[in-house]
């Protein structure tokens, strides 16, 4: 409980930060920081938390996982949207369809699930964090869920774009540069630098987070994206979570992936939205409530798991 507390203290706190802050500076500041981020910050925090991570064959079970929870998500999504359809007599418009199946599917493991894996399970476990986001949610987010948008929406359909943009992602190539030099003697005041180092880019990643939920001011679409959170917040990781000690997961790693699982929607849901003229306004609901009902759930999953 005091490191639940703990992390909300300073969740909450930076956080709020940003959002005070992307009230006050000019909105090209989040696009910089996040630019910043993308290509410097988050490729050296996950080199060096790998080098504190602890590896195991079983690692690899991670990213399966990963596709598993965005299937069901999916999946659920479809019959979610089902639902509506029959009860209202209405069926959404494609755009619509489209952003309400990519809040259920892919979650923000990056800037949210790894701080909070960190607070919460601790530094030895986060490779099974990072395998999750770096090898299951982003090459889902920015493949299945761009062919999904490119089938539904109408924006720019330029698939080559989105291959290269995998290819170049600078989260994979650190990943790929962190398992390696992981074996790599350093001397010890360099390998404390680089884990303050770390823990400072985390806390700026919370703090554009706060500074994009205050230019988000949308929230008509809120029961659409109600529903949409339900499946991607609950259903999904209860469902998963229950039958993780078939995959031989349990303990410390069954939590990282729970809480993995149980993420708000990613805000690539929101480019992926813009950039192929998706319901930006269910997007953009669905992440600014998800931020709010993960500080309910959280305690739920851990109390479970």
């Amino acid at each position: 409980m005091t490191n639940l507390l703990e992390l909300y203290v300073k969740l909450g706190g930076l956080v709020l930060v940003g959002f005070i802050l992307g009230r006050k500076l000019p909105m090209t500041v989040p696009t910089l920081l996040g630019r910043f981020l993308y290509w410097v910050g988050v490729p050296i925090s996950i080199v060096s938390f790998l080098r504190q991570s602890s590896l195991s064959a079983q690692v690899w079970i991670a990213p399966a996982i990963a596709y598993l929870a965005i299937l069901l998500g999916a999946f659920l999504g479809w019959v979610g949207m089902k639902a509506q359809a029959h009860f209202r007599n209405t069926i959404p418009q494609a755009p619509t369809q489209a952003s309400f199946l990519l809040t259920t599917m892919f979650g923000n493991t990056g800037f949210l699930g790894f701080p909070i894996t960190l607070a919460m399970v601790g530094k030895e476990y986060f490779a099974w964090a990072l395998f999750y986001d770096l090898l299951g949610s982003f090459p889902g987010s920015y493949g299945l869920g761009v062919f999904l948008a490119a089938r539904f929406g109408g924006g720019v359909q330029n698939h080559w774009y989105t291959v290269k943009a995998i290819l170049i992602n600078p989260g994979l190539w650190s990943f790929g540069f962190g398992l390696v030099f992981r074996e790599v003697a350093i001397p010890t005041v360099v390998e404390l630098f680089l884990e303050k180092l770390a823990w400072t880019i985390l806390a700026l990643s919370l703090v554009l987070i706060g500074m994009r939920l205050a230019l988000l001011n949308s929230w008509r679409s809120l029961p659409q994206a109600s529903i949409s959170l339900v499946i991607k917040m609950l259903l999904v990781p209860l469902i998963l979570g229950s039958i993780l000690p078939l995959f031989g997961l349990t303990g410390s790693t069954a939590k990282v992936i729970v809480l993995q699982m149980a993420m708000p929607p990613a805000f690539a849901t929101l480019v992926i939205a813009e950039a192929f003229n998706l319901d930006r306004d269910l997007a953009v609901t669905a992440l600014a409530s998800g931020v709010i009902l993960l500080l309910v759930t959280l305690p739920i999953w851990l109390w479970l798991f």
